[in-house]
């Protein structure tokens, strides 16, 4: 069977066997093992009454062969027992020996000493107090409150809970092994208003490692409200505006730009940010930094999925490229150290990929940056932002927010596409705000834009 917390023995000394059986291969670098458990509880109602509640557990043991000339093999179980071991090791040897050979591929030397515990990756209360009662109050309070907020909330779509635990062991024929545990809790709830003939869907919600850090009230109260921010929204005339993006847009762009800062996407050919270390990416008032130390949040790790020791990257720096992220792999085609961004899970090979992105907040509160907005737009919705060109950069996203006149929130907006580079778009930045806000792993504050061209009427 895949253990869990309890079962700490069991994968143990399954690794070991495996480890065991790769060391024996004299045409093998060598092998590493990663374990990963997951358990999930979740409940939604819908108008009230329940529509899900589920809980459930999955999880995997792998096993990965390295070849001396870089090819890598990897096969995974659901299954610790003795037939599915052998399978496990005779297919992640074959799969090695079947794969092409690869540049820079290899397992970092052992032991890797650390400690997890001033990150707070873990929140007790969780295994104890988050029960189905708990679930269900939690879910009716912020349905009672989302449809008692507004007369025009006309239908509470979803009031839903969520939390889980996490657990992974890690180990290699190098010497390193490591168990690693965390949690998760989330709330979130989405409305559909009505006034007249203007119907909108809007929704609010949060994650979080620590249940204490969710407020399912103020949820609630922040879903209407910026629902009904965008109730009834109409274009705005074609032309150039100012942009007002509120701290949540802003991540999910910071989202896209951290992926094309991986070392792997550079690699791949898919980065607009190829060959511009040193160079002017984006106004000077930009600095992007990913952070796997910060304590609580859902990026962080004392560790990647390689066994390196994670850090602070700085992206950009005052508006110029700085510096990439890398795993061991891409780190030796480039000559540089890793810097503690591999992921990987456990039916995957290790790839790069972000901790936590954040852009610096200024110094300045956003309502002081709106006053000097004479035409714009406060933008609470991007979308399709996966459709941005990775490589050139160039993107057209629909949108949805409030006009902005000389300083004021006016009315609705919605049917609007904001067309632009996106190198062009990050030297536009004019003015970045110091409400610094999380949405998952990416920390953002609202951003001012200048001079962005909208077509709507």
């Amino acid at each position: 069977m895949l253990g869990g917390l309890a079962d700490r023995d069991e994968i143990e000394n399954a690794s070991s066997r495996l480890l065991s059986f790769a060391k024996s291969k004299p045409d093998l670098l060598g092998a590493d093992v990663l374990f990963s458990r997951g358990e999930t509880f979740s409940l939604s109602l819908l108008d009230g009454s329940p529509e899900e509640n589920t809980c459930g557990a999955e999880g995997g043991i792998s096993l990965r062969c390295v070849a001396k000339d870089g090819r890598q093999g990897l096969s995974f179980a659901n299954m610790t027992d003795g037939v599915s071991l052998r399978d496990l090791m005779e297919w992640s040897y074959a799969n090695c020996a079947a794969s092409e050979p690869d540049e820079g591929v290899s397992l970092p030397k052992g032991p890797v000493p650390f400690d997890e515990t001033p990150l707070e990756l873990f929140d007790e209360s969780l295994s104890g107090t988050a029960d189905g009662k708990f679930r269900m109050k939690i879910c009716e309070t912020m349905h009672e409150i989302a449809a008692n907020k507004d007369p025009r909330v006309v239908s509470v779509r979803s009031a839903a809970w969520s939390h889980g635990t996490a657990v992974s062991y890690y180990a290699s024929t190098e010497g390193i092994s490591f168990w690693r545990q965390g949690t998760n809790a989330s709330c979130g709830v989405s409305v559909v208003m009505k006034d007249a003939d203007a119907f909108e869907i809007g929704a609010h919600g949060k994650v979080e490692r620590f249940m204490s850090d969710l407020d399912a009230s103020e949820i609630a109260r922040a879903a209407v409200e910026r629902t009904l921010r965008i109730l009834g929204g109409r274009p705005v005339p074609t032309g150039k505006y100012t942009l007002v993006l509120e701290p949540e847009v802003t991540a999910s762009l910071i989202d896209e730009i951290g992926d094309m800062f991986c070392a792997s996407e550079i690699h791949k050919g898919r980065s607009l940010m190829a060959g511009r270390l040193g160079s002017e990416v984006a106004a000077k008032s930009v600095t992007l930094v990913d952070d796997a130390r910060i304590p609580r949040k859902l990026g962080t790790a004392a560790v990647d999925a390689e066994g390196v020791l994670t850090g602070h990257t700085v992206l950009i720096d005052g508006g110029l490229a700085s510096a990439y992220m890398y795993n061991l792999q891409h780190a030796a085609k480039d000559g540089v150290k890793s810097t503690g961004n591999a992921s990987r899970g456990f039916a995957s090979l290790p790839d790069v990929s972000t901790s936590n992105l954040i852009l610096r907040p200024g110094t300045e509160p956003p309502e002081s940056l709106m006053k000097n907005v004479r035409r714009g737009v406060f933008v609470t919705e991007l979308m399709g932002l996966h459709t941005i060109n990775s490589v050139t950069g160039d993107f057209s996203l629909g949108a949805k927010g409030v006009y902005i006149e000389s300083g004021e929130l006016r009315g609705a907006v919605a049917g609007i596409t904001i067309a632009d580079n996106l190198m062009d778009f990050l030297k536009k930045i004019v003015s970045v705000g110091n409400d610094l806000t999380f949405f998952g792993s990416t920390g953002a504050p609202t951003v001012i834009v200048e001079g962005v061209a909208i077509a709507g009427e």
